[in-house]
C-alpha cells in the first residue's frame, strides 16, 4: 500500500479516548511518511497505546529511562518475555523524542560548567571545526570525570595528578596517537582554565605529548585481490548487497572518503555526460571524474531498483524506515561487514582501508605521487607521500644505485 495514502488514514479514530491520542497518531503519521510499513505501524500503535495509558498527566515535563523501564517491566510481567519489555523501550523512546518529552540521562560532574564555557570559546572565539570541538570536549570530559571519581579539584590540580591520569587510564589501552591527542586537548583546556584563574599554570607547563613522526606508519591497504573478493561477494540480488556494492565501488575506484560517499547527491551524477562530480572534503572544492562503467552500472541498479522513494537528495538511504540518508559511520559498517564476513586480515577495516587500496593500486600501475594525490583529492603532495614507501620498484632502484667511490 502506498504510504502516503496510508498516512492519510492515520487520523485519531472516533472513540479513541485513551491518553495522548493526538500525540500518538501524529507520530504514526510521521513514521508512515518516513516509509514505515503497515505491519510496523500496527505494532507501534499497539505499543504506544499501552505506554500512553501508563504515563502520568505531567508526561510532557519529561520522561527518563527509569520511568520507561518501569512501564516495560509491567509489559514483560504480563507477557513473560524479555522481548516485550525491549519493544516498549524501542518504540516508546523514539515517540517521546519526537514529542520533545524525552529526558536524556546526563552525567553531571563538578566542572561541567567550566567545560561548557570552554566548548563555547572553542566554537565561537577560536572557530574550531565541529569535529574538533566534539572530540576535544569528549576527551576533556573524560578527564574531568576521572578527577571527580578520584576526589581531585580543578583549582588544586598538580602536575603529578595529570601524570597519574595517563598512567592509570592510558597504559596498555591507548596508542601513542591517542595519548598525544589527549595531551593536546588537556593542555588547551588547562591553559584556558589557568587564564581565568580556575587552576595553576604550573600544570599546563608540565604536559608533554609524545613525539609523532611524519610518515612513521605504513598505509593499511588490503590486497587488491581481497577488494575484488569484497565486490564479488556483494554481487547478488539482495537489495542490501545491491546498495553496498555501489558504495564499495565508489570507495575502491575513486578513493572516496566515507563522508564523501554519505554526502553524494543524485544531482552529482551526470548520466548523459558520463561524469561524477565529487565534492572533496579536504580540498573543499568539487572535482569531476569519468563515470566508470562498473560504477555507473552499480549506481543505476541501486537507484532504479532498490533505493526507496524519498525527497532526500542524497544517493544512499537506510534500507528500513525512517528512510534517512546514511551517515559516515554507516559507510564504515558497509565495508567492515565484508572484511569480517570474508575473514580478510587487515590492520584497519572500513572505507578508509579501501581508499588506501585504491592509492596502492594506482601506484602499482605507474601513476605519479602527484597524479594519485589529485585522484584522492589531497590538498598537497605531502599527504600522498606515504605511498612512496610501498613503491617496491622505486625502492629497488634506490637500493641498486651505484655510490661509486663513496662506498
Amino acid at each position: 500500500m502506498d504510504q502516503t495514502t496510508y498516512s492519510g488514514r492515520l487520523a485519531v479514530p472516533h472513540g479513541d479516548d485513551a491518553p495522548f491520542a493526538d500525540e500518538r497518531y501524529r507520530y504514526l503519521r510521521h513514521c508512515a511518511e518516513g516509509g514505515a510499513t503497515a505491519a510496523s505501524l500496527k505494532i507501534k500503535r499497539n505499543e504506544l497505546l499501552w505506554i500512553a495509558a501508563r504515563l502520568g498527566p505531567d508526561a510532557s515535563e519529561g520522561i527518563d529511562i527509569e520511568a520507561l523501564q518501569r512501564i516495560a517491566t509491567q509489559r514483560q510481567c504480563l507477557h513473560g518475555a524479555v522481548t516485550a519489555a525491549r519493544r516498549v523501550v524501542d518504540i516508546g523512546r523514539p515517540w517521546l523524542r519526537f514529542l520533545g518529552w524525552w529526558r536524556e540521562p546526563t552525567v553531571v560532574f563538578q566542572c561541567q560548567s567550566q567545560l561548557d564555557q570552554y566548548v563555547t570559546w572553542m566554537r565561537d572565539e577560536r572557530g574550531f571545526t565541529p569535529s574538533t570541538v566534539e572530540q576535544w570536549s569528549r576527551m576533556i570530559g573524560r578527564f574531568l570525570r576521572w578527577c571527580d571519581q578520584t576526589n581531585r579539584q580543578l583549582k588544586d590540580l598538580m602536575p603529578e595528578d595529570v601524570d597519574a591520569y595517563f598512567v592509570t587510564q592510558a597504559t596498555g589501552r591507548w596508542s601513542r596517537v591517542s595519548v598525544a591527542n589527549t595531551a593536546s586537548a588537556l593542555r588547551g583546556f588547562l591553559r584556558y582554565a589557568a587564564k581565568w584563574g580556575m587552576c595553576t599554570d604550573r600544570v599546563v607547563a608540565s604536559i608533554c605529548r609524545p613525539r609523532l613522526y611524519r610518515q612513521e606508519s605504513l598505509p593499511y591497504a588490503p590486497d587488491w585481490l581481497n577488494v575484488q573478493r569484497m565486490l564479488a561477494d556483494a554481487e547478488t540480488d539482495n537489495p542490501r548487497d545491491i546498495r553496498d556494492r555501489a558504495i564499495l565501488l565508489l570507495l575502491a575506484l575513486y578513493g572516496m572518503r566515507s563522508g564523501e560517499v554519505a554526502a553524494l547527491r543524485l544531482d552529482q551524477i551526470d548520466w548523459a555526460g558520463g561524469t561524477l562530480r565529487l565534492f572533496r572534503l579536504k580540498r573543499r572544492q568539487p572535482q569531476i571524474y569519468p563515470l566508470l562503467p562498473s560504477a555507473a552500472e552499480a549506481l543505476a541498479r541501486y537507484i532504479d531498483t532498490v533505493r526507496p522513494p524519498s525527497s532526500c537528495p542524497e544517493v544512499f538511504l537506510r534500507m528500513q524506515a525512517p528512510r534517512r540518508p546514511l551517515k559516515a559511520g554507516s559507510i564504515y559498517d558497509v565495508a567492515n561487514r565484508r572484511f569480517v564476513a570474508l575473514g580478510i586480515d587487515a590492520a584497519h577495516r572500513g572505507g578508509h582501508a579501501l581508499r588506501h587500496a585504491c592509492a596502492s593500486r594506482l601506484l602499482a600501475e605507474g601513476l605519479s605521487i602527484k597524479e594519485i594525490g589529485d585522484h584522492l583529492g589531497h590538498r598537497s603532495a605531502a599527504a600522498t607521500s606515504i605511498y612512496a614507501k610501498v613503491n617496491m620498484e622505486a625502492l629497488r632502484d634506490v637500493g641498486a644505485f651505484d655510490l661509486g667511490d663513496l662506498q
